[in-house]
């Protein structure tokens, strides 16, 4: 039974990392917030940001890549059932992108109470 379940988990990782790999090649909006990803990385590498700066900036950054994954899934099943522009199939994929707006928001936010400081500092 437990080797079911590992190769099970096996298979779902397999199908996640199959998912972002898809969202990184396929969706423009997911290049960029990735390449702005990879950036700040790169500068809290610099700026030898603490741990628990380093906690919320990957919490920031997979935030808003998740949710970016959720609503690209969103509007491909909305294009899907309904190929034609539909004002409900609009007001459901403009929330959905309110979602990542909130997200990315909050990313700012952290960004900004973690390099602000180091701004100020140099």
């Amino acid at each position: 039974m437990a080797e079911g379940f590992v190769k099970n988990r096996i298979k779902s990782l397999r199908y996640a990392f199959k998912g972002a790999w898809l969202l990184l090649k396929s969706e423009a909006s997911i290049k960029v917030q990735f390449g702005v990803g990879i950036l700040m990385t790169i500068v809290g590498i610099l700026v030898e940001i603490t741990p628990t700066e380093w906690m919320f900036q990957t919490l920031a950054i997979g935030l808003v890549l998740g949710i970016e994954g959720l609503n690209t899934a969103l509007e491909k099943i909305a294009d899907f059932i309904h190929p034609d522009y539909h004002p409900q199939i609009g007001f459901i994929k403009d929330i959905a992108a309110g979602a990542v707006c909130f997200a990315a928001l909050a990313a700012i936010v952290i960004g900004g109470i973690i390099y602000i400081p180091y701004l100020l500092a140099h």
